[in-house]
C-alpha cells in the first residue's frame, strides 16, 4: 500500500432536488470549502486536485474539469479526473489516495458531484449507439431483472427491499445532509407507492439529487499535525469486468467479490461481519442490500435477505448498513460513491453526529457502478495500520 495515508478533512454539502443557488463550480466549492474548514488548512496547503464526475452526458457539459480549477484552487497545481461511471465516487478517492501512498504528494483535495436538475440521467442511460448501449428505462430498468433473478434463487420474500427502505430513511432522519427525509415512513407507507420496476417501487428506489463532497487526504506527518482524529486508511480496491460476457453473474458479479477480497487482504479482515464495525455501501435501490450482503461476504448465498429481515443491519444491529441513510436517501450520482467512503470515514474520526455508530474503530465504504461492473472499496480505521 505505500506510505500511510489519512482522512483528514470532510466536506459535503445538503443533497436536495435542486441546488438553484449556486453554479456547478459553486456547489464544488462549498464541499471543498467545508472539508479545508475540517481540517483547519488553506488552498495553498493543498498539493493536487483530483476530481470525479459520472458521464458527462448527465449534465451536457463536456470536460467540466477544463474549467473547475479556479473554483477548486487548483491554479497552477496538478489536477486529475477520473471516470468510473456510478462508482466513480470511489474510484476518485482511491486515486487521490495513491498520490498520497506514493509520497507524490502531502495534502491532497478530492471532490465528486452531480447537479441532475441541470441534467436528465434516464435519459442519458437511455440513448442508443454509437454513444452508449441504451438500458431504455434508465438505471431502474436495467436492474430490476438482476434483482427478480436474486429472489428467485434466494427465494426472498416480496417485504425484504421494503425493510430496507423504511431502515435507510429512518436512518436519514438523524444525518443533517440528507435529501429525503420522510417523518413516520413505515413499510405501509412504502408498499403504497407506485411500482416503477417490477419489483422496484417509488419508495425503494434512489432520489436524483444534487450535491459535492469533498475530502482531503493526508500523509502521515501532515496527518499528526490535524486539528481532529484522522481516518487511516487500511486498504484500497478498484475492479471491473464487461457488462456482457457469456456466465456472467449478474446477480453477484465477479468484480464485486474479488474487490472485497483484496481489500479485505490488505486490512487483514477475515470475517466482515465480526470484524467490521459500519459499512457504507451503494445501494441505490433496496433490493442491493441483501445482494451485496453475500457479494461482499458478510453472509452465505442465499443468506443475505435473512440478515436484512433479522435486524442485524440496522443501526443497533451487529453489523449497521448505511447509517447515513446511504444512496437511497441522497443520490448525486457523481459523488455517491465518494460520499460512501467520506461517511464511512466520519465514522471512525467519531464525526457523524447523530448517526454516528459507538465505538466505530473500523468501516467499510463501497461503490459500485455502470452495470454492476466497476466496483470501489476501501476500509479505513480510526488506528493507522
Amino acid at each position: 500500500m505505500g506510505n500511510p495515508c489519512a482522512v483528514i478533512g470532510v466536506g459535503q454539502t445538503h443533497y436536495t432536488t435542486k441546488r438553484l443557488d449556486v453554479s456547478i463550480a459553486g456547489l464544488l466549492r462549498e464541499a471543498a470549502v467545508r472539508a479545508l474548514e475540517d481540517a483547519q488548512l488553506t488552498w495553498d496547503d493543498i498539493d493536487a486536485v483530483v476530481i470525479g464526475k459520472a458521464p458527462d452526458m448527465f449534465e451536457g457539459v463536456p470536460m467540466p474539469e477544463a474549467y473547475l480549477a479556479d473554483a477548486l484552487g487548483a491554479t497552477g497545481k496538478p489536477m486529475m479526473r477520473v471516470h468510473t461511471a456510478g462508482s466513480v465516487g470511489g474510484s476518485t478517492a482511491i486515486v487521490a489516495a495513491s498520490m498520497v501512498q506514493s509520497g507524490v504528494h502531502q495534502r491532497v483535495l478530492t471532490v465528486a458531484w452531480e447537479k441532475q436538475s441541470e441534467s436528465n440521467a434516464t435519459w442519458a442511460l437511455t440513448v442508443d449507439k454509437p454513444h452508449n448501449n441504451s438500458l431504455v428505462v434508465g438505471a431502474g430498468g436495467y436492474f430490476a431483472p438482476h434483482i427478480r433473478a436474486y429472489m428467485r434463487r434466494s427465494g426472498a420474500p416480496d417485504h425484504i427491499g421494503m425493510l430496507v427502505a423504511v431502515k435507510d430513511r429512518e436512518n436519514a432522519l438523524k444525518n443533517p445532509y440528507a435529501h429525503l427525509k420522510i417523518p413516520g415512513i413505515s413499510r405501509e407507507i412504502v408498499e403504497m407507492t407506485p411500482m416503477l420496476w417490477e419489483p422496484i417501487r417509488y419508495l425503494e428506489t434512489c432520489p436524483s439529487s444534487d450535491g459535492a463532497v469533498a475530502m482531503i487526504l493526508a500523509s502521515e506527518d501532515a496527518a499528526k499535525k490535524a486539528p481532529n482524529r484522522p481516518a487511516w486508511i487500511h486498504g484500497t480496491a478498484m475492479r471491473s469486468e464487461p457488462i456482457f460476457f457469456a456466465g456472467r453473474d449478474t446477480v453477484s458479479p465477479q468484480g464485486g467479490k474479488d474487490c472485497a477480497e483484496d481489500v479485505y487482504r490488505q486490512a487483514g479482515i477475515t470475517d466482515p461481519r465480526r470484524e467490521l464495525d459500519v459499512a457504507e455501501v451503494y445501494v441505490p435501490f433496496s433490493w442491493y442490500e441483501p445482494m451485496w450482503l453475500e457479494n461482499l461476504g458478510f453472509c452465505g448465498e442465499g443468506e443475505g435477505w435473512k440478515l436484512t429481515e433479522s435486524g442485524a443491519t440496522a443501526m443497533d444491529g451487529d453489523i449497521p448498513w448505511n447509517p447515513s441513510g446511504g444512496v437511497l436517501s441522497s443520490n448525486p450520482i457523481g459523488a455517491s460513491g465518494m460520499i460512501r467512503f467520506a461517511e464511512a470515514a466520519l465514522q471512525v474520526r467519531g464525526l457523524a453526529g447523530e448517526h454516528q455508530i459507538e465505538g466505530a474503530r473500523r468501516a467499510l465504504g463501497h461503490a459500485y457502478g455502470g452495470g454492476a461492473q466497476f466496483f470501489a472499496m476501501w476500509i479505513v480505521g480510526s488506528e493507522k495500520p
